[in-house]
């Protein structure tokens, strides 16, 4: 396996997270610079609260889909890449969406 390629891409990718995180580290204190009202302040925090646990739910899920997928996949004894094993790894990409998106609509929030 060739590693040389996956370098430039995960520089990259740390990169554009790093200029996220320091854009919105930069958006929040211009908000508390301003002087900005207890309640804005407060429903920033938890609306960030909230999106962290969202997110490790959904990656949680999707994750625990592909693992079925493969699992299907090597209980199947697939051992070449052919179009059918990339429609189940994508067709359990999207039912752990969706039963991330059911989770979350059921929640409530």
């Amino acid at each position: 396996m060739n590693l040389d390629v996956f370098i430039p891409i995960s520089l990259f990718a740390c990169i554009a997270y790093s200029i996220k995180v320091v854009v919105d580290a930069r958006t929040r204190r211009r908000i508390v610079d301003a002087s900005a009202s207890q309640d804005l302040i407060r429903s920033m925090l938890e609306g960030d609260e909230l999106q962290r646990r969202h997110a490790a739910l959904r990656w949680g899920v999707v994750m625990l889909a592909l693992a079925v997928g493969f699992a299907v996949i090597e209980r199947m004894d697939w051992t070449e890449p052919t179009p059918g094993i990339f429609a189940i790894l994508l067709g359990a990409t999207g039912i752990g969406n969706l039963v991330y998106y059911a989770i979350a609509r059921w929640s409530g929030r």
